[in-house]
């Protein structure tokens, strides 16, 4: 295991210990940021203490919540992807991380506590699932695959073109298909803390990662991805 992926996987395990605690807490702060969208007291602790972690390593950090250094090596991190599900006590949340260097996202770290799973892969030491090897599925056509969507448009197409059809949306859509129980899953136009910790997992399971002509996230086990596209242009 590479020196990065190692201090990723401590930082997954500083996350954890900040979050899981605030998960379903009586006193869980939930404020409004410009956009509408929630953030909890969680979010902005769980980035706090990563960010302290990556000053005292020296690497550039960029996270959701206070921005940072959008460029040179950095970590990128989405404190708990899922804020809406956490905010409800609905399991199906994750703090991710990534590490780009010179505009490649190297490393990627899912950890998803309230599941008690967690995913990583580093480039050219392949992906893993709770410390398992998981690969992408082999399904060939968009007819006989499983598929996730975000969009209720997307997936309304994709229900009379595939063989299973759901909105599960997301981190959690996109490792099943690093994991193979999904064959593609498409998502709304994310901003890079969505989708930088998913981009290596998927590829380094033997997947492709693109976005459409709209600029939706879309990952897959390759051997779809380009109906895929054409479905959700």
């Amino acid at each position: 295991m590479s020196a990065e992926l190692d201090f990723a996987l401590k930082l997954a395990d500083a996350a954890d210990a900040v979050s899981l605690p605030r998960f379903g807490a009586s006193d869980l702060r939930v404020d409004r940021k410009p956009d509408l969208t929630p953030v909890t007291d969680a979010d902005r602790a769980v980035e706090q203490a990563l960010r302290d972690a990556v000053a005292e390593r020296g690497d550039g950090f960029f996270g959701e919540e206070d921005g940072g250094d959008p460029d040179g090596v950095r970590w990128i991190v989405d404190p708990i992807d899922g804020t809406k599900n956490f905010t409800r006590g609905i399991p199906v949340w994750a703090t991710l991380i990534a590490l780009a260097r010179d505009d490649e996202l190297v490393v990627g770290v899912v950890s998803a506590p309230a599941l008690g799973r967690r995913w990583w892969a580093a480039r050219g030491e392949g992906a893993y699932a709770n410390g398992e090897p998981i690969r992408v599925s082999a399904v060939s056509q968009l007819a006989d695959a499983a598929v996730s969507a975000a969009l209720s448009s997307d997936l309304a197409a994709l229900e009379n073109t595939t063989w299973h059809a759901r909105g599960l949306g997301d981190f959690w859509q996109h490792v099943l298909v690093a994991e193979g129980a999904l064959d593609a899953a498409i998502d709304y136009p994310l901003e890079v803390w969505d989708y930088a910790a998913l981009v290596p997992i998927v590829e380094e399971a033997g997947g492709h990662t693109g976005f459409t002509a709209g600029g939706q996230f879309v990952s897959s086990n390759g051997r779809i991805h380009r109906e895929v596209l054409r479905t959700s242009a």
